[in-house]
């Protein structure tokens, strides 16, 4: 289990016996570590997603139902409530565009009227934590919606608790990578104002310990709770905290009044692996003060001893799950919004539609399992296997132009699953030792994907099979084709050849 995580599975184990709870954003940060939590507690779990493809590979999957359908609809959001005794709403349409406040408040409405028509004891939502005194006008976008939510759930009929956290601190939390790489790398730092503003951070493990505690609260208890750790900090604090347990040398934090939360978002955007979209968000949410105003929660999910963890063992912690790669979920689990969604390119609609391709085939002599490591081997500290100076282009521009560019990087080094973020694609099918199949979610006037394969074997030659698809947008589209068609050679070729000769010079290695 993870170190991050609950290790006692009696703590908050409830009174009254295993639940049925239903987990929304089961494939996002939180909801991905809550399942296996409440599993160990005994309760019974349900995961509504849009994708189930993207719940597959995880360890727990075999142990929970899961219900196709969006939080958006209806129907689906009324067949996954039905016999569930707590939902969990762990959701929201941050990034997905100016009306994000309207899709989660229509959200909001649906899962709060389907889980009282269903006859729900309990909804858990996690929102973000709201500074004192600060009127409702005043306060980011991205906190005001958090806040509305919190109330449409509330007011729908069914009790509910609403949790309030600010930053989380846990391996792969968007808030945790953004101090982690602003820190580690900038050893020198012009910074906005905001660092001087006063936060409370959350370790995730107390985050995952409170969210299943509140799984047994009692039926009158229906209002907001404050959580955080017990330290009160600036962000200056937390990044020479970080430094220091990192054994980073001192930093020097130099903060300038001119960087307005659009700057500092691109700022942002432009050390961290965190796309300005997501960026904007949290630096917009620092312009205030966000400190408990009660710890109330303690009376109904008390701390057991240790608990709440402080900063320096939350950061400790979460360094450890970097370092061994065993970052169980990240940030960039749940789908980047804008990103493309439903086709494959296998599918039957491209009859007749344009769908450019680029194959490369290459005889490997190699067992398939060796070239199959390489290929599930492939991106973030490895590369790409071609005419690094290109890939490195295309990530800065995607970045410029509001993508996620290639810093996200992977979850685990050696191990990929589907719907891992993995730089600038996401997995979308993988077949072990022989599929892999990325889907592009860098800037692009169409569809994308990058398919690697592994033929023969038993007897047979091995071959190395690799394809790349695009689905033009309208004349955008066709005209990129062509303007990088004339790369492909050194950056498809390449990759396909150096891929082969890594796979045999590992080989030769082992053997």
């Amino acid at each position: 289990m993870d170190d991050e995580q609950i290790t006692d599975s009696n703590v908050n184990a409830p009174a009254a016996g295993a639940l049925t709870c239903l987990v929304t954003g089961a494939s996002g940060y939180i909801g991905g570590r809550l399942v296996p939590e409440l599993l160990s507690a005994g309760h019974r779990v349900r995961c509504l997603v849009r994708t189930p493809a993207k719940l597959r590979d995880h360890p727990w999957a075999g142990r929970v139902e899961i219900v196709e359908g969006d939080v958006t609809d209806a129907a689906s959001v009324g067949r996954a409530m039905d016999g569930v005794d707590v939902a969990y709403y762990l959701v929201h349409a941050l990034g997905t565009g100016h009306d994000f406040e309207r899709t989660d408040r229509d959200a909001a409405r649906v899962f709060g009227e389907q889980a009282r028509r269903a006859g729900v004891r309990r909804i858990v939502y996690l929102g973000g934590l709201t500074p004192a005194g600060v009127a409702e006008s005043g306060l980011s976008p991205h906190l005001r919606s958090r806040a509305e939510v919190g109330r449409i759930l509330m007011d729908c009929g069914v009790p509910a608790a609403v949790l309030r956290a600010a930053v989380i601190i846990g391996s792969g939390s968007a808030g945790f990578e953004m101090l982690r790489y602003l820190t580690e790398r900038l050893p020198v730092m012009i910074t906005p104002r905001w660092v001087h503003t006063r936060i409370q951070p959350i370790a995730v493990r107390d985050v995952l310990r409170i969210l299943v505690g509140c799984a047994g609260l009692p039926a009158d208890v229906n209002r907001t709770f404050d959580i955080g750790g017990p330290d009160v900090l600036t962000y200056e604090d937390m990044m020479r905290r970080y430094a220091a347990v990192a054994e980073l040398p001192r930093r020097l934090i130099v903060p300038v009044p001119v960087l307005t939360p659009g700057l500092s978002s691109h700022w942002v955007g432009l050390v961290t692996p965190v796309p300005a979209s997501i960026a904007r968000p949290l630096t917009e949410s620092l312009r205030h003060e966000v400190v408990c105003q009660e710890r109330d929660i303690e009376r109904y999910v008390p701390s057991p001893p240790g608990h709440p963890l402080d900063f320096d063992r939350a950061v400790t912690l979460a360094l450890q799950r970097v370092r061994e790669a065993q970052v169980s979920t990240r940030w960039s689990s749940a789908s980047v919004p804008g990103a493309p969604s439903d086709p494959l390119p296998t599918d039957p609609d491209w009859a007749g539609g344009s769908l450019y391709t680029d194959v490369r085939e290459c005889e490997a002599d190699v067992p398939p399992a060796a070239l199959w490591q390489v290929i599930e081997g492939i991106g973030g500290e490895n590369g790409w296997y071609s005419f690094p100076l290109a890939w490195a282009v295309r990530g800065r521009l995607d970045r410029l132009f509001g993508g996620v560019g290639l810093r996200r990087g992977r979850r685990d080094a050696r191990r990929l699953r589907a719907g891992d973020s993995l730089d600038f694609w996401r997995v979308e099918e993988i077949e072990r030792g022989r599929l892999l199949r990325l889907r592009a979610e860098m800037r692009l006037p169409g569809l994308a994907w990058l398919e690697m394969r592994v033929d023969g074997g038993d007897g047979r030659a091995v071959r190395y099979r690799q394809r790349a698809l695009f689905h033009p947008h309208g004349l955008l589209g066709h005209l990129y084709w062509w303007s990088v068609a004339p790369f492909h050679a050194a950056v498809f070729g390449g990759m396909a050849r150096n891929i082969v000769r890594t796979a045999s010079r590992t080989h030769g290695e082992g053997t």
